[in-house]
């Protein structure tokens, strides 16, 4: 009997390190299964007009090969990363051979970094600007899978490899709903060339940046890598209020609207001591716009008295602007307590915040106001510092008491230096 208890025991154990050996580790329960690690293709334009020395007394192309090797430096080790060429192997003058002319430098996965600086130092300026091709490729070299991607094209013209519009090609990239943003950085880049890549950039959901130096290349190709790795927030739907008492109420997070020209929307957020608002809003100018604009955040009490503003002001063309404001609630003396926790007993009351976004922006007769420009506003609350060093801290725009203080001092101010100046003249006629 004892023996076989001992070998049913033995074949239990068995059975169970061979379940525990196939079930997968992101199976069991409560454990957050891992996430694809981020792709990103660097797409280099190789055609000849990069011998152009114009880039720091030095030609384009090896502005973009010191470039290159900095970012492939400061690459995250999550980030899967690769690089494809454009131009870069057939100089003839047969179009269609070379249209055709794009391929992979380096295949898109874990990064080598000698092995990929060593094929971009054996890159030279040769043929074609295939641009409309080499997008279709790194498409194609980034497919499959869930993970953040990202084509960073890097050019100093337009695409020569026409009727395949490289701007269509994005278009039909997006509208496959693959999810690939593509950003587009031009080297000195004259008008048709930046309005091609800006409409490439803009078809993704992508940015468009010109670039003049060295070291403006390498540090947005770096930032750009960067914001592959991190996590992307998808702005949450809402709708401001026309004043505070019907606006939505809002917590910590991204939240996007559109706002009519020169409206005003409202929000709300509360506020519990100790903790401090951190508010930023954005809008787009999505459309031609007048010359001269600007937009404001508000923070105000419940009963419109103002507590602290940011604004923001321009002239000339503008893709975005933006402003921002702070505002750390003193917490209760003798209370310590945990925003996060649940009890509402152990909370003392929050102050409910009125966020007002405005703008000033204004269009000409033969534009469209609506729908409303793009409005991107984040909330964040964190806990406010013991010794705040801003001036929202000790009240500024709380009250008429800086005023008077300030008014005081001007006062004093005064009556001092007109003694002085009676004196002066007393003994000047004395003397």
């Amino acid at each position: 009997m004892i023996t076989k208890r001992r070998w049913a025991a033995r074949v239990c154990i068995l059975l169970a390190a061979m379940g525990a050996g196939l079930v997968p580790v992101g199976a069991v329960a409560g454990e957050p299964v891992a996430k694809e690690a981020p792709k990103v293709e660097l797409v280099l334009d190789v055609s000849g007009s990069m011998r152009a020395r114009d880039i720091d007394g030095q030609s384009r192309m090896a502005a973009a090969k010191q470039a290159f090797n900095e970012v492939l430096d400061a690459v995250p080790d999550e980030v899967r990363l690769g690089i494809r060429t454009l131009g870069a192997d057939y100089s003839g003058d047969d179009r269609k051979r070379g249209c055709k002319d794009t391929r992979q430098l380096y295949p898109v996965g874990p990064l080598d970094r000698t092995e990929a600086k060593t094929a971009v130092a054996t890159l030279a300026p040769t043929g074609w600007t295939p641009i409309g091709p080499a997008l279709l490729g790194a498409a194609e070299d980034l497919k499959g899978g869930d993970a953040t991607r990202r084509i960073v094209l890097i050019t100093d013209g337009e695409d020569t490899c026409a009727p395949l519009d490289p701007c269509e090609v994005a278009r039909d990239i997006a509208a496959k709903g693959i999810h690939l943003v593509i950003d587009t950085l031009g080297l000195v880049p004259d008008a048709k060339t930046r309005q091609q890549l800006t409409c490439i950039a803009e078809a993704t959901g992508g940015t468009y940046t010109s670039v003049e130096h060295t070291d403006e290349l390498s540090g947005r190709v770096r930032q750009l890598v960067d914001r592959a790795a991190d996590p992307v927030v998808t702005p949450v739907e809402t709708r401001g209020g026309r004043q505070c008492a019907d606006a939505p109420q809002l917590k910590a997070g991204l939240y996007s609207d559109r706002a009519s020209f020169g409206q005003h929307r409202w929000y709300r957020v509360d506020v519990l001591p100790g903790q401090e608002l951190r508010a930023s809003l954005t809008v787009s100018a999505d459309r031609a716009v007048n010359n001269d604009y600007g937009v404001m955040l508000r923070a105000l009490t419940s009963r419109g008295r103002e507590i602290v503003r940011g604004s923001e002001a321009g002239h000339g063309r503008t893709d975005v602007i933006s402003t921002g404001l702070r505002y750390p609630k003193a917490p209760v003396d003798g209370i310590d307590f945990d925003p996060d926790e649940d009890d509402a007993e152990a909370k003392p009351a929050a102050e409910t915040v009125c966020l007002e976004v405005s703008n000033s922006f204004a269009a000409p007769p033969s534009v469209k106001t609506t729908p409303g420009m793009p409005v991107e506003l984040t909330v964040d609350l964190v806990d406010a510092p013991d010794e705040a060093s801003d001036v929202a801290s000790f009240g500024l725009g709380r009250g008429w008491w800086l005023l008077g203080v300030l008014a005081l001092a001007g006062l004093l101010a005064g009556l001092v230096w007109g003694w002085i100046s009676r004196w002066r003249i007393a003994v000047w006629r004395t003397n």
